[in-house]
């Protein structure tokens, strides 16, 4: 049986995705398995960039054009706005990124201060994260903390220290890519545990259910992370039909796919179960400055298992 057979009525709110590297197939696809909203999180493209002009027109593009290309396919886009971990490491560069920082972090659909945090843990990495932990306060927004892959633990643990060194409540606080050696201590302290299903680098979905099992559902939640590397834009979809097959109770699945990235990030006022309640009417022939997600004469295309595409 095809996991969407599980899942059919459910809804989930895929909390971290990189949809700027995915395609609209991702999208429909998305939609097709009850995604109904989700959160772009400001990240490292995987090529360093060279000038403070090129984060503007990604930050731009996270709150005009992505927005729009998303509701094309009936879910609601929102974002998180920050100076990445990796790049935070080019200092003469990271201090003009921090100038335009507020520039995006009030407008329409941002929802929080992120992905920020630590990859290497280095100096920088830590003066930027403070700096921007700071905005988060000021602007009182939610904040979504990449952990590290390397000594993950460590730096998930600092990174706990230093944003209550900074005034921020825990429950303002989302700490994402957590394991099973970093979860305890998130939950114990109070913060919101995110967990990335990502082949091979990250979690298992097999591994997502024991978790859930172990700790219950109270603020965890799963994303899939998707971006230009190899991974699944459907994982939180499929995580949902795996905790079923297994399980895992459905208001329990609700929680982790759903309800808990809706309570942590409407704090920020931005979103509401009433704003996903709204229906989305679908206009592909709609247009952003000029560009819509078709081209040429193409019609929509709604039939996504059919051999021919039109």
């Amino acid at each position: 049986m095809s996991f969407l057979e599980t899942i059919r009525g459910m809804k989930f709110f895929d909390m971290h995705v990189h949809m700027t590297s995915r395609t609209t197939d991702d999208y429909q696809a998305m939609a097709d398995a009850g995604i109904v909203a989700l959160i772009e999180p400001a990240f490292w493209l995987g090529q360093p960039r060279t000038g403070v002009d090129s984060f503007r027109d990604y930050f731009a593009s996270l709150v005009g054009w992505e927005r729009f290309r998303a509701l094309q396919f009936g879910i609601r886009h929102y974002c998180t706005i920050g100076l990445n971990s990796k790049e935070a490491n080019n200092e003469a560069l990271a201090e003009q990124v921090m100038e335009i920082l507020p520039l995006f972090l009030y407008k329409e659909g941002v929802v929080g201060v992120g992905e920020i945090g630590f990859d290497d843990q280095t100096p920088a990495e830590e003066k930027y994260y403070r700096a921007q932990l700071d905005l988060a306060r000021e602007a009182n927004l939610p904040v979504q903390i990449h952990t590290p892959h390397r000594d993950k633990k460590q730096g998930t643990s600092r990174s706990m220290d230093i944003a209550l060194e900074h005034g921020l409540a825990p429950g303002m606080v989302i700490v994402d890519h957590n394991n099973e050696e970093t979860v305890k201590e998130v939950l114990d302290r109070g913060f919101w545990a995110g967990f990335t299903i990502y082949p091979f680098t990250k979690m298992g979905n097999e591994r997502m259910v024991e978790v859930v099992r172990q700790y219950g559902p109270e603020r965890i939640m799963v994303n899939s992370a998707a971006d230009w590397g190899i991974s699944d834009p459907l994982a939180v979809p499929k995580t949902a039909a795996l905790m079923k097959e297994r399980g895992i109770s459905e208001e329990a699945i609700r929680l982790v796919t759903f309800q808990n990235a809706l309570t942590a990030f409407g704090q920020s006022g931005q979103v509401s179960a009433e704003d996903l309640e709204q229906p989305i009417d679908i206009d592909q022939s709609q247009r952003y400055n000029g560009s819509s997600v078709l081209r040429g004469g193409q019609a929509p295309r709604v039939d996504k298992a059919s051999t021919i595409i039109k």
